[in-house]
């Protein structure tokens, strides 16, 4: 064999056995074989939800929309975990070849000077048989790192998944509770709307005395006790007109001690108790023929929807919402809120 024939590098790698230098592995070059690349990583591409005609999702698909998310979280966590599973076996089997590799290429270039003995033909032979080898060992050598550096992309992935599936899980737990607070605000709604939407018919309840300034006419009608009305607390309390934010007013704000008894001004029975909105805790009593009476802003509630109440019945205990102890009052014929200071005679 002529050196003109000898690659280049085999040629050099020969100099260099004879002259007994040390021979280093490097990275296979980029024309050797091609090994099988690791699949990447799933992504999850989110379909966008339809939104509403106002250009937001409706609580429904939002929450649709949240579950297909967590679910492709749960999907890429299996197929990530599957995945790390095998490749710990793939990089035991790969540092093994590595290591039988790079035995092999240590026996060869511990040769040295030996093969001369065969010729220089010879020695050119065993300067190809080690440049095969350290190529093979480089290539093993870099498979060996593409799978360690796979099982640490898989591992940030798990890491992230757990991080997002937590996110993701608060946020569900939010939305739930907000849609549970949503559907609780529109069954009080629909409740508050009733309680003024029922009739009793002609009144069934009459005036009973229940001490100073209670109704004294028997058999007469919620209409015919104006300005003779109970007043909703007993004792000394400070009255003034208001409209409240919120509210379809007009009222009264009445101011007293806190947790003192609010009583039904006339007979009647209970349409509505329940917080709601700018009103807090409130009572609404039908008194029959469409008149209703309002007190809100409690701290407790006594009755419950259904009960029959007398005139001076207690029927909760005053609230404060942040501006001292208040009851809220309104009296109301059908939908119209009407000013109640002439019906208490105040």
């Amino acid at each position: 064999m002529s050196l003109r024939s000898l690659p280049k590098g085999s040629l050099a790698l020969a100099i260099a056995l004879v002259s007994g230098a040390a021979v280093e592995v490097h990275a296979a070059p980029a024309r050797e074989t091609k090994r099988a690349e690791p699949a990447p990583i799933a992504t999850t591409v989110q379909a966008p939800a339809t939104p509403t005609t106002d250009g937001h999702l409706s609580p429904a698909l939002a929450l649709a929309a949240l579950d297909r998310r967590i679910a492709d979280l749960d999907a890429e966590e299996q197929i990530s975990k599957g995945e790390l599973g095998s490749l710990g076996a793939k990089i035991a089997e790969a540092h093994t070849r590595s290591l039988t590799r790079g035995r092999a290429f240590y026996r060869l270039t511990r040769a040295g000077m030996l093969p001369v003995g065969g010729g220089f033909s010879e020695l050119v032979s065993h300067a190809l048989r080690v440049e095969r080898s350290r190529r093979a060992l480089a290539a093993d050598l870099e498979n060996e790192q593409k799978l360690r550096q796979r099982g640490a992309e898989l591992s940030r992935a798990l890491e992230r998944v757990a991080r997002d599936r937590i996110a993701l899980s608060s946020q569900r737990t939010a939305m739930d509770a907000a849609r549970v607070a949503m559907d609780d605000e529109a069954r009080r709604q629909s409740a508050f709307d009733r309680a003024f939407a029922g009739d009793n018919g002609p009144s069934d309840f009459v005036a009973v005395n229940a001490g100073p300034g209670a109704p004294s006419d028997r058999g007469q009608g919620f209409a015919s006790s104006r300005g003779r009305l109970l007043f909703p607390l007993a004792g000394r309390s400070e009255v003034r007109p208001t409209r409240r934010e919120g509210t379809d007013g007009p009222g009264l704000e009445i101011k007293t001690a806190l947790g003192a008894s609010v009583r039904a001004v006339f007979a009647g029975r209970v349409a509505f108790a329940d917080r709601y909105g700018p009103y807090g805790r409130l009572v609404i009593l039908d008194h029959g023929d469409h008149y209703y009476t309002v007190s809100g802003n409690l701290a407790g509630i006594d009755v419950k929807v259904g009960d029959e109440v007398s005139a001076g019945e207690r029927i909760g205990t005053v609230g404060d919402e942040g501006k001292g102890p208040t009851l809220y009052f309104e009296i109301r014929h059908g939908t119209e809120t009407l000013a109640p200071s002439p019906w208490l005679g105040v």
